[in-house]
């Protein structure tokens, strides 16, 4: 019996806040963004789930995700890793993206962020991110 190839449907959990996350990928991680546009969505449309199970609830056949985006080290070491959280209802065939994390890309839409030795400076914490930058620099033997 030859399995029949299921086409999933995109679908948000809070569309007006995933939209401000995703142009805020846009705007300060092209990578990641080209990443997840090009290779990463058409794989999950075409039912081919990427990253790590975070839980499963077999009643509703919905299983939640976390799929790490491609990022430079320092900016990762700063703000933590970039991830793409989406639920997957497979009797329904709907991708429900949830969230991409950490939340500087929201604070990147709303404002323009400023860089420090070529990594965004969230305006929150920007002394304690300046700090975690000359620190890294330091152990790394940079000034």
């Amino acid at each position: 019996m030859k399995k029949e190839n299921k086409v999933y449907t995109l679908e948000y959990a809070n569309e007006t806040e995933f939209k401000k996350r995703e142009r805020g990928l846009k705007k300060y991680n092209m990578l990641a963004y080209k990443k997840l546009m090009f290779e990463h969505y058409p794989n999950l449309r075409n039912g081919k789930f990427l990253g790590d199970v975070i839980s499963e609830n077999k009643k509703s056949k919905e299983t939640q995700y976390s799929l790490k985006l491609p990022v430079d080290s320092l900016f990762e070491k700063v703000h933590g890793k970039v991830t793409l959280e989406y639920v997957v209802n497979e009797e329904k065939c709907i991708i429900y993206l949830n969230n991409i994390l950490p939340d500087i890309f929201v604070e990147g839409y709303t404002n323009e962020l400023k860089t420090y030795k070529g990594v965004m400076v969230s305006k929150e914490h920007s002394e304690k991110d300046m700090f975690k930058i000359n620190l890294l620099n330091m152990l790394n033997g940079d000034k």
